[in-house]
């Protein structure tokens, strides 16, 4: 129930750079509770690949997921700024407005801002 969901972290990004990044939600089969998450590493070339690891974990602990749109995300711990922006070719612009609200659970004392350029 609710200990497994609340076991899968918001947020899981680099602690530094540019990056690619997309937002997940996931959802108990047949309704019921679901959650939106954020996940994005330097190490996926594409958008896919980061769904591709994270898929099969969540599906593991009972998760039906699905990509909601990824972008970039460019973290910068020494000033404690996150910016997020651009969009993913496959699965389209996540809301960023969305992940922002997210990461703002996790990195509570940063300036986080978004915007729709593709740089």
């Amino acid at each position: 129930g609710g200990a497994a969901m609340a076991a899968v972290r918001d947020v899981e990004i680099d602690p530094e750079g540019t990056f690619k990044y997309i937002l997940m939600r996931l959802q108990r089969p047949g309704g019921g509770e679901q959650r939106d998450i954020v996940r994005g590493t330097k190490a996926a070339e594409f958008h896919n690949h980061i769904f591709e690891k994270v898929n099969p974990e969540m599906e593991k602990l009972g998760y039906e997921c699905k990509c909601l749109g990824g972008g970039k995300i460019d973290h910068n711990s020494k000033d404690k700024k996150i910016r997020v922006f651009g969009l993913s070719t496959g699965y389209g612009k996540a809301d960023h407005s969305v992940t922002v609200e997210i990461l703002k659970k996790v990195y509570t004392d940063y300036e986080i801002t978004w915007s729709d350029d593709k740089k």
